[in-house]
């Protein structure tokens, strides 16, 4: 989402005569599109803030996104932090103005932070980067007031974009060359624009000439009703990989989560799930250590992992929000050394199962979406997607960026499959 919202913030300064620079060290003005999910995405950007001071000291800092509004007081107030001005999710417009705005000698009013019930951007088309994949917001906000979550505060309550207005922004992207969109929204799939609910969108979507693949990031396991799995299953267009995040496998842990389902509930949509398409990719996002999870309660999380067998998982250790409900009612008393130990039980059991849903696609060839050169290990090699967004390494050949190519899959790692390519397609 802030890639997204970084995109919208270019177009509304390029639309108001500022010039984009390739290199921090040539602006005049830094701006640092911020999220507040976890403790360690803040430290990043207080580092980033005093290694930009120290290349220049005239150099002007803002502060957009979630952190913006989730610590205004902190960010404008403190002295060790020098930054001029700061904007929140819903104040990007207001950007060229709080620019020209900015008083240097007290930056305690150099701030909007104000929430919007209707803000979408809908009339800003983004400066989109190059590439075969391009993301889409078409939600924002959330209703859900996950314990954990600070997103309800600094994003706001949820609001959807027209289906109008989104294919109409996904027909530019196809006519840009763009292969891929990915749907964006804080519960992406709850979704709801009049009588059009998330599988109509994605139909709407798929509809258009040039996109052959549809992703969608971030959903809720509460609202997958069947015509929406239906759609996911049976559409060519839309990639057969959900992200189901779990979040806990404790019934009592998901309860003080406020996640609104039960493990019974989420095992029975896995399940739903498999029988529509055995193949289905999953993954999976875990906290460890919340606020009173016993050893018992994380093991019945460990034992859901190895159950569902998810092909990768995003594992963090609890950290504490400010606003969050999270915050203020529950001690955060699962000691470090303890989240640490889970942390890794969780990993390992991820990585044997990551490896074996990889091992089984050897022998198989996969339609794969060439995205670049593969630069880690070798100049010689691209990488590219499958429909499961697994990435496939293969020998470079005279192959272009945004091909559709059939890869035999020769080999495979817990977290890339290996392949020879056996056909270059058409689309």
């Amino acid at each position: 989402m802030n890639v997204y919202d970084t995109e919208i913030v270019k177009t509304v300064l390029a639309d108001n005569k500022y010039k984009l620079t390739e290199e921090a060290e040539d602006a005049d003005i830094v701006l640092l599109n911020t999220c507040s999910v976890r403790e360690n995405a803040n430290r990043k950007v207080f580092n980033r803030i005093s290694h930009l001071k120290h290349q220049s000291k005239d150099v002007q800092i803002g502060i957009l996104g979630c952190m913006a509004t989730n610590f205004r007081k902190q960010l404008l107030e403190n002295p060790k932090l020098p930054i001029d001005f700061i904007a929140g999710p819903d104040s990007y417009k207001r950007l060229p103005q709080l620019i020209q705005e900015m008083d240097p000698t007290d930056t305690s009013g150099n701030f909007d932070v104000t929430l919007s019930e209707f803000e979408t951007y809908s009339d800003v088309y983004p400066t989109h980067r190059t590439g075969v994949n391009a993301w889409i917001a078409v939600m924002r906000g959330c209703d859900n007031f996950c314990t954990f979550c600070v997103v309800p505060y600094t994003r706001g309550r949820e609001r959807s974009r027209s289906p109008e207005n989104i294919v109409e922004e996904v027909h530019k992207l196809a006519d840009e060359g763009f292969r891929q969109v990915t749907l964006l929204g804080q519960n992406v799939n709850s979704y709801k624009f009049e009588e059009h609910d998330f599988a109509h969108l994605l139909e709407q979507v798929s509809a258009v000439p040039g996109i052959e693949r549809i992703r969608f990031t971030s959903p809720h396991p509460k609202d997958f009703p069947r015509n929406l799995l239906e759609v996911i299953s049976s559409n060519d267009k839309v990639c057969k990989q959900i992200h189901l995040p779990l979040q806990a496998g404790n019934d009592r842990v998901l309860e003080m989560m406020n996640r609104t389902y039960t493990r019974k509930e989420y095992m029975e949509l896995v399940d739903e799930i498999r029988t529509l398409y055995p193949n289905m990719a999953l993954s999976t996002d875990i906290i460890v250590g919340f606020p009173t999870e016993t050893a018992e309660e994380f093991n019945e999380t460990a034992e859901i992992m190895e159950e569902v067998e998810y092909d990768s998982a995003f594992i963090f250790k609890y950290s504490e929000r400010p606003q969050t409900i999270a915050k203020r009612k529950f001690p955060d008393d699962v000691a470090e050394e303890e989240k640490t130990r889970r942390i890794v039980q969780l990993n390992e059991i991820q990585k044997r199962n990551s490896y074996k849903r990889n091992l089984a696609h050897i022998g198989e060839t996969q339609e794969v979406l060439l995205e670049k050169e593969s630069t880690k290990k070798s100049d010689q090699e691209y990488q590219g997607r499958n429909d499961a967004n697994k990435i496939v390494i293969f020998p470079k050949g005279g192959y272009l960026s945004g091909q559709f190519l059939n890869v035999k899959i020769t080999d495979a790692t817990p977290h890339v499959l290996r392949g020879e390519v056996v056909e270059v397609l058409g689309k």
